[in-house]
């Protein structure tokens, strides 16, 4: 494996729990906070429908859990069925695309 992907793939890694920990603690807060003021989902949903900033969030969200998990994916193939090299680079791009598809799929049809 080339030492600078590797690299690479620990920052970016690194980056995304960054990202996804603020993400989910907005998500969370965003719940507990519509919950508490006695919203529906149909209601929180119609309040978002169109929204261009929480679409933006969600695609940022969706993005950063599709390349954490992918990576994360990786490693843990790597090292509970010995699954390296290119087959194993394949299969990370594989499901980190799978990852980002579903995700904006899920997005569009929330704020489409």
């Amino acid at each position: 494996m080339n030492p600078r992907r590797e690299t690479v793939l620990w920052v970016a890694q690194r980056v995304t729990a960054v990202v996804l920990a603020f993400c989910v603690l907005v998500h969370l807060a965003t719940i507990i906070y519509a919950v508490r003021g006695g919203l529906s989902a149909a209601e929180i949903l119609g309040r978002t429908r169109g929204s261009l900033a929480w679409a933006a969030f969600y695609v940022i969200f969706v993005m950063a859990v599709a390349v954490h998990g992918a990576i994360g994916l990786r490693g843990v193939l790597a090292e509970w069925l010995d699954f390296r090299g290119e087959a194993a680079e394949v299969m990370m791009t594989v499901i980190g695309f799978a990852l980002a598809v579903m995700g904006l799929r899920a997005v569009v049809a929330v704020f489409g």
